[in-house]
């Protein structure tokens, strides 16, 4: 069901993911009318959450039935300590076909009333209220003028980044994501020169109704869509292998892999960003993974010009590891629910040159007889089935894999790709089936359908 309007993207970009999804080869195959009409429902199932939470249990630490079992317990916890929020459905079901994951059904949308009291928030911050956060206090950037904690508000979306901080009031385009009870005054928010933390507004009546997640079994549950849960298997990370991660934060893959390995062996992180690179140790220290390396370093320079080198960070020297991830950065057009981009097309076509920039080093990396798995979570040709029909002519050493678990759709035509390699691919493709299936629908049957955009290559190197 929507209730959203359709993505808000500027007129160029639209413009330009239009002429994607109505490319020649696809219009030749299923024709205009059909093309059309998966273009619009990806507009419009973009700015939706998906009808589930996944969870990726750390099956190293305990046994997913012992997790499954101990998130109900503290998930129910959670309820009685919440007297006014409305009492969720605690259904909790393991994936069938993925050993490590559990998925919660997500209520809604629900019809809330909304209130004359108003806080507006940015909308990264309304993106996570959808998945069953509360609002923390720096995504605020409107209230009234007289808010005090206990007040209860109407919690809207900016779509547009056009509210000023610390604003009274907002008219422009916003969508209401929910009510909850402020847990600051306004001046602890706007009049205060210090660094704001904390829930802002606790959500008592969201649009959306799911557990969360703050502060929940963080050794044990970890929050991640399903595609990129199943990066990690299609990896097949194998023990006593050195694995590389390539663009590593926030590092949830990372330390997927770590675990699929039984902590033997090594996984070596990189990321560009300082403070990023903190967050993977801290999260690799507090699930016990103790064989990942982490470095801050920018990974199309990751490959050494000195094949003799043996220094243990980066560069290294070619054909250094068994198997590289390259989860690459990308438009991240796939995610949801994102209401609003305010991407330029300019910024969207930025990211192909990169990307090939880290499959050049990639492919140097990779030892023969290697995997290298690509992946992205945007829905472009360019960055997507393009980049893998380029790969194949640039590196006549690749050639493509099946996949396993292979639970998304085949490739999308439009990059002159054949059938045999276009059903090698992966594509997470949330348009296909919307609303082909409700809510009545068996949740581990609409669960590998109703994803993010997400998008999977993997390479054997020969």
């Amino acid at each position: 069901m929507s209730i959203f309007p359709k993505i808000s993207l500027r007129p160029d970009v639209t413009d330009h993911l239009k002429s994607v999804f109505l490319n020649k080869e696809l219009l030749a195959t299923v024709g205009l009318q059909e093309a059309e009409c998966r273009f619009q429902k990806l507009l419009t199932c973009l700015s939706q959450p998906p009808s589930y939470t996944c969870v990726r249990a750390s099956t190293h630490l305990a046994p997913l039935e012992e997790i499954r079992h101990k998130l109900g317990e503290e998930l129910k916890k959670q309820q009685m300590c919440s007297p006014s929020a409305e009492e969720v459905s605690l259904q909790i079901l393991p994936h069938p076909r993925i050993p490590d994951v559990l998925l919660l059904p997500v209520k809604g949308p629900r019809l809330v009333k909304q209130l004359s009291s108003e806080v507006v928030v940015g909308a990264q911050c309304g993106t996570a209220v959808l998945r069953g956060a509360h609002v923390f206090a720096p995504g605020i950037v409107a209230s009234p003028k007289y808010m005090k904690a206990g007040d209860v508000v109407s919690v809207f979306s900016d779509l547009e980044g056009k509210c000023t901080r610390g604003a009274l009031s907002f008219q422009g385009k916003r969508v209401f994501v929910g009510n909850g009870v402020a847990e600051m005054d306004r001046s602890s928010i706007f009049c205060t020169d210090e660094t704001v933390r904390g829930i802002g507004v606790r959500m008592t009546e969201p649009l959306y109704q799911s557990p969360s997640f703050d502060g929940v079994l963080p050794r044990l549950v970890f929050l991640q869509n399903l595609p990129s849960v199943v990066v990690g298997h299609v990896l097949g990370p194998r023990p006593g292998e050195r694995i590389l991660d390539m663009c590593a934060a926030p590092g949830g893959k990372t330390c997927h892999i770590a675990a699929l390995m039984g902590d033997q062996g090594e996984v070596v992180a990189l990321d560009r960003i300082r403070n990023k690179i903190d967050r993977i140790r801290q999260n690799a220290q507090m699930l016990d993974l103790r064989c990942i390396k982490v470095h801050c370093f920018n990974s199309t320079q990751a490959v050494s010009s000195d094949p003799a080198q043996e220094a243990e960070g980066p560069p290294f020297p070619p054909e250094s590891f068994d198997r590289v991830l390259l989860d690459a950065p990308c438009s991240s057009l796939g995610q949801r629910p994102n209401i609003a981009s305010t991407y330029s097309l300019k910024e969207i076509c930025s990211y192909q040159p990169l990307q090939r920039k880290l499959l050049h080093a990639a492919v140097r990396l990779l030892k023969k007889g290697g995997v290298l798995v690509y992946s992205t979570c945007t829905v472009t040709l360019a960055e997507n089935e393009e980049q893998v029909a380029w790969a194949l002519d640039a590196f006549p050493c690749l050639t493509l894999q099946p996949q396993e678990p292979h639970i998304g759709a085949e490739g999308m035509l439009g990059a002159g790709l054949s059938p045999e390699q276009l059903r090698l691919l992966q594509r997470f493709s949330p348009e296909l089936s919307w609303n082909q299936t409700d809510s009545t629908t068996p949740l581990p049957c609409r669960a590998d359908t109703d994803t993010i955009g997400f998008f999977i290559a993997k390479f054997l190197k020969n």
